[in-house]
């Protein structure tokens, strides 16, 4: 089987069915298409019924990391990604990617993605430059989770997980551990996905400016996790945390510098 993908689910059902179409409507691969739900109390059930394909599990969940790791224990594809219940595949798009994972050596593989609006409507196109651990740790997570592709073989079979303690930026947690472990990550040029604005997302909907005291807190829990981000896998002179975070702010503006150069540099060389 090419591909797993896993769609953690709880409450999207006007989204849903987008969703598990762009999947369903996938050709030139196989496929398993895992959805784990948490206990969704809205039409979710009812939309995955219309599709055969869907192997569908209904069952509580300590949060989305939980989720998706309950999809990779249950993975059988050469190539494992997930695909938020949101979001949804470009036409064609894996038969794409199997193009290149076939004669890939690395253990992540991803592409690039578009950004859409709550009605599916394109907002703008993000391109991505090669893995650069310094920008992933130090200016934001720029692999999109829904445009990557992990090898079952050497980076699910070998035990990794998301951490279930991370809610925001798991994804960032897990590649930055990845490639401490000596993972090779290499980008290839394929428009993968869709990726949907909706002031819902976990990663957007406590950002902002606010007084509200619980929105703060979320808000200040996704910074935390960032931050833990650059204190275990980056550049940490001090042990003072606000001595830290002033590096931070200088190391977050010479990343977002470097990742100009290599969009440039991969954008020149890509249309020679």
């Amino acid at each position: 089987m090419n591909f797993t993908i896993i769609t953690p689910s709880l409450n999207y059902g006007r989204f849903i069915g987008d969703c598990l179409a762009s999947v369903a409507e996938q050709v030139g691969v196989t496929l398993e298409h895992l959805v784990i739900d948490g206990g969704s109390t809205d039409d979710s059930a009812e939309v995955a019924a219309r599709f055969p394909n869907v192997n569908w599990s209904q069952e509580p969940d300590k949060g989305m990391s939980d989720a998706i790791n309950k999809g990779f224990e249950r993975a059988q594809g050469d190539w494992v990604m997930w695909l938020n219940a949101d979001d949804r595949l470009k036409p064609k798009a894996l038969a794409k990617m199997l193009f290149s994972l076939d004669k890939s050596i690395a253990d992540v593989v991803y592409g690039d993605w578009d950004f859409i609006d709550e009605g599916g409507h394109f907002l703008s196109h993000v391109r991505t430059p090669k893995w650069s651990r310094f920008i992933h740790v130090h200016h934001h997570c720029y692999v999109g989770s829904t445009a990557a592709f992990y090898r079952r073989a050497t980076v699910i079979g070998e035990g990794h997980r998301l951490r279930e303690d991370f809610r925001y930026v798991m994804d960032g947690e897990f590649y930055a551990r990845l490639d401490t472990a000596g993972k090779r990550f290499e980008h290839v040029p394929v428009t993968v996905a869709d990726f949907r604005m909706h002031g819902m997302n976990a990663s957007q909907r406590h950002l902002g400016k606010t007084r509200d005291m619980e929105t703060v807190l979320a808000a200040e829990r996704q910074h935390v996790e960032s931050r833990s981000i650059r204190r275990a896998f980056g550049i940490t002179l001090f042990e003072d945390p606000y001595l830290n975070g002033l590096v931070d702010g200088i190391l977050w503006v010479v990343a977002r510098f470097w990742k100009l150069v290599l969009k440039v540099g991969f954008h020149r060389w890509g249309n020679r």
